[in-house]
C-alpha cells in the first residue's frame, strides 16, 4: 500500500515522502496513530502543491535575507554605541547581542532578532568590532559595531 508519511518515522521515512509499505502496518499502525495517510491521486497532488507553495516560500525568505544583507553591509552601516570607560580604555559593561539588535533597530530601523547574531563573546573594549549576523542558512552579514565613549 502506498502512504504518504505526515511525520518522521524512523527507519521508514520521513515527513511528506511517498512509499510502499505493507498494508497491515500502514492500516494499524501508520493511519490509526496520523502518522501517515493513503497516497490518493488527491493526496498525492495536494502533497505536490504544499510542496511548491513551500519552495516559493523558502524563496521569497532566501531573497528578502539578501536584501537585508545588503543594507547590513553597506559602507555607510556602521552601528553606534556609547559606553562608559574606565580609565585603562575597557568598559564598565559589555555590549551583548541584544544590545546591538537595540541599536540596529533604532538606529537604521531593522528590526533583528538577537539570536541571529552571532557574537561569540561580548564585546568589552572600544572600537570597531565586526560581528556576523546569520539572517538564513544560506545568508551571512557582517555588522560593523563601533563603541565609543559616553
Amino acid at each position: 500500500m502506498k502512504v504518504i508519511f505526515l511525520t518522521d518515522v524512523k527507519g521508514k521515512g520521513k515527513k511528506g515522502e511517498v512509499k510502499e509499505v505493507p498494508t497491515g502496518y500502514a492500516q494499524n499502525f501508520l493511519i490509526k496513530k496520523n502518522l501517515a495517510k493513503e497516497a490518493t491521486n488527491a493526496a498525492v497532488s495536494e502533497l505536490n502543491g504544499q510542496k511548491k507553495a513551500q519552495a516559493k516560500l523558502d524563496a521569497e525568505v532566501l531573497a528578502e535575507a539578501k536584501s537585508l544583507k545588503e543594507v547590513l553591509e553597506k559602507e555607510d552601516t556602521v552601528v553606534e554605541l556609547k559606553e562608559k570607560v574606565g580609565q585603562d580604555g575597557r568598559l564598565f559593561g559589555a555590549i551583548n547581542s541584544k544590545k546591538i539588535a537595540d541599536a540596529l533597530n533604532a538606529q537604521y530601523d531593522v528590526k533583528l532578532d538577537k539570536h541571529k547574531i552571532q557574537l561569540d563573546s561580548p564585546i568589552k573594549s572600544l572600537g570597531v568590532t565586526k560581528v556576523p549576523v546569520k539572517l538564513h542558512r544560506d545568508v551571512t552579514a557582517v555588522v560593523r559595531v563601533h563603541v565609543g565613549e559616553a
